[in-house]
């Protein structure tokens, strides 16, 4: 299911969807791939410098995180291919020590990026929004309810993140 590949554009394009709505995120991302000339890389974020990422829509933390990760990335100091390769929950620890990189983000990667199969963002709002819906339940739950009631899923709860944002983006409120 890898459906980005398992690089530093996906993990930068999870970086600028943190707390934003996908459209800002689609369009963030769009002017950094134009700023980058059509391919987002560590190279090109480094070239771009400050100024370039935040021309582009990113915030000053997140631009900073991007040349962060960028220059570990260039350095060979972190290796997104090893980090693709450990099991679910080391890959997370390693890309959350990645500054500016948290669960989710760490957890978004592993699922559109690495195509894990078994990775339910549970901090992700429209998701525990979208499990209110699907379970009929009274109130929306928290993180951890939410990973405690996908775990019947395992292990295919990146399949049922993918239907529960479908379900979030579709569904009348």
């Amino acid at each position: 299911m890898a459906l980005r590949g398992a690089g530093f554009a996906a993990l930068l394009r999870a970086i600028a969807a943190q707390q934003v709505s996908a459209a800002s995120a689609r369009a963030i991302w769009g002017r950094l791939e134009e700023a980058a000339g059509g391919r987002v890389t560590a190279r090109a974020v480094l070239a771009l410098g400050p100024e370039g990422l935040r021309a582009a829509g990113l915030s000053r933390p997140k631009a900073g995180y991007a040349l962060g990760i960028a220059g570990e990335l260039v350095s060979r100091r972190v290796s997104l291919r090893r980090i693709a390769r450990l099991p679910d929950e080391e890959a997370v620890a390693a890309l959350s020590a990645l500054k500016g990189v948290g669960r989710w983000t760490a957890e978004v990667w592993l699922l559109f990026a690495a195509g894990r199969p078994d990775i339910w963002p549970a901090a992700d709002l429209a998701l525990c929004i979208a499990l209110q819906r699907t379970l009929g339940l009274d109130a929306r739950p928290t993180p951890a309810e939410a990973a405690r009631l996908t775990e019947a899923w395992s292990p295919h709860r990146s399949a049922a993140a993918i239907l529960h944002w479908h379900i979030y983006r579709t569904a009348p409120s």
